[in-house]
């Protein structure tokens, strides 16, 4: 399957009452080579996720998903170098689903949002409290941050 999504940071928090659902979210990676696995509890349900290379200027890469039990997450999580936490709040806006990611832990303070698309010439509608485009930036894909978090940035 392809994923392609673009990713925004966020410049306020008026996101926080478009939100209808808000969960979650600890997940660390297992490796980061060609292909990256990442082991993720969302909620109380965990999965295993298989990310390839990204292309097209960071909007498109193969993704491959399975849900796999809540144990098996944990014990593959605990073995982790570095752990992403962060909540993630579901905003409908203008036919699109907006997933905003409101970091906690060591990324404490960064927050940023992905909408997913049907191609790469796709355009979403953006709402007011998007700020600046990171799509390519390799700096705010969540495998980085689970090495280099965000509060280590400025310090």
């Amino acid at each position: 399957m392809r994923e392609i999504e673009r990713k925004y940071l966020v410049c306020d928090d008026g996101f926080i009452a478009q939100a209808h659902t808000s969960t979650r979210i600890a997940q660390g990676y297992l490796c980061a080579r060609r292909v990256t696995a990442r082991v993720r509890i969302y909620g109380d349900t965990g999965y295993l996720t298989f990310k390839g290379k990204s292309r097209d200027g960071g909007l498109s890469r193969f993704e491959f998903e399975s849900q796999i039990p809540l144990r098996c997450a944990e014990m593959l999580l605990a073995r982790c170098n570095g752990i992403v936490e962060k909540v993630r709040h579901l905003v409908d806006f203008q036919g699109y689903t907006w997933e905003v990611d409101q970091f906690t832990g060591a990324n404490e303070g960064l927050v940023v949002a992905e909408v997913e698309l049907g191609s790469v010439e796709e355009q979403a509608p953006l709402p007011e409290w998007i700020w600046k485009e990171v799509t390519s930036d390799y700096h705010y894909r969540n495998s980085y941050l689970a090495k280099c978090p965000y509060t280590r940035w400025f310090g």
